[in-house]
């Protein structure tokens, strides 16, 4: 059994110059809020859910991105309902939420 059930990491990478990057989607608010509601509904903690931070993913192009694990479900959001959508259907019932699913093919 692992520590936690899942894990979700948010890239919260900052690029100079304009090039993209998840912190210019608002990332940082992301996690902050996914980290809260998590914490508010239970879910936190050993045999749950961890909510963590991430340098650059690699997906820049498909951002702002969170992964997923132990299934390794790449998301992207817009704003705090897609995250709440993620929360209660992914992290704590189980089933991903197609519609936010990153394209394979997205990457940098």
């Amino acid at each position: 059994m692992s520590y936690y059930q899942r894990h979700i990491f948010f890239c919260l990478n900052q690029r100079d110059g304009g090039e993209a990057a998840c912190e210019q989607h608002g990332a940082t608010a992301a996690f902050d809020h996914c980290k809260r509601r998590v914490k508010a509904l239970g879910l936190a903690g050993p045999g749950q859910v961890r909510v963590n931070k991430a340098g650059c993913l690699d997906r820049c192009a498909g951002g702002p991105v969170a992964v997923v694990y132990p299934e390794g479900t790449w998301y992207t959001y817009v704003d705090n309902s897609d995250l709440d959508e993620i929360i209660d259907s992914h992290l704590k019932d189980g089933q991903v939420v197609e519609r936010l699913v990153l394209p394979p093919d997205v990457g940098r």
